[in-house]
């Protein structure tokens, strides 16, 4: 291992992978004023009983707020699905990338990266799951920002190898399965299977698969 290598800060070493575009850009978000703020915090819980059956008049009775604040946030039911989701990935997203140190090793980091990144599934309820399957548009959206985990994961790995701290893997192929645990056990089809909460039944695997990684090197 040389030293140039060796002393690689981890967060300029990421800093360059693309992030999704945000349904809400900055500015947009910037310009939220606070009702508006509050009405997107309490749709999160409003939608884990599902959200297929509600229109927006269902959406603003329920909130006790006007229809033209909601039309204010989105044209629809759907893209304001959307920009809840997206904020709620984009705040779990930075969390995730808060619990990387410059001075971790690769594994340590993916280890604390993906843990933290699961968070977005720990509170995933059934009907949210099954309502936003059935959303194309919230299917890419969540496909988008599994892509930059697994990008942020690959990474990583790449370093991992050229320190020489684990053998020479595919790492596009580790980083796919490791990075695309949260979002894969969260599925309909799969939720109701598992024994723990997709959060648990991730980490559970992520641990295994960084074990063997070492294992294996030893």
């Amino acid at each position: 291992m040389n030293s140039a290598t060796a002393t690689v800060d981890l967060l300029d070493l990421l800093r360059d992978v693309p992030a999704p575009h945000p349904v809400l850009d900055h500015e947009r978000e910037r310009q939220l004023t606070d009702r508006q703020r509050d009405v997107l915090d309490r749709l999160v819980e409003l939608f884990d009983e599902g959200f297929s059956h509600l229109t927006m008049a269902d959406l603003a009775a329920k909130l006790n707020c006007s229809l033209r604040t909601l039309y204010g946030l989105a044209p629809s039911r759907d893209e304001l699905v959307l920009a809840v989701v997206d904020r709620n990935l984009r705040s779990v997203g930075r969390t995730a990338r808060d619990a990387i140190h410059s001075d971790m090793a690769p594994l340590e980091a993916i280890r604390h990266y993906l843990e933290a990144a699961n968070v977005a599934v720990a509170g995933t309820t059934e009907a949210f799951a099954r309502d936003l399957a059935t959303l194309p548009a919230g299917q890419r959206l969540s496909d988008q920002h599994s892509d930059y985990l697994v990008a942020v994961t690959r990474r990583l790995l790449d370093l991992a190898v050229e320190r020489g701290d684990i053998d020479d893997v595919d790492t596009a192929a580790v980083a796919r399965v490791t990075a695309s645990l949260g979002r894969d056990l969260s599925r309909p089809d799969v939720f109701t299977t598992l024994r723990s909460t997709p959060k648990e039944a991730a980490d559970a695997v992520l641990d295994l698969v960084l074990s063997g990684l070492t294992a294996h090197r030893a």
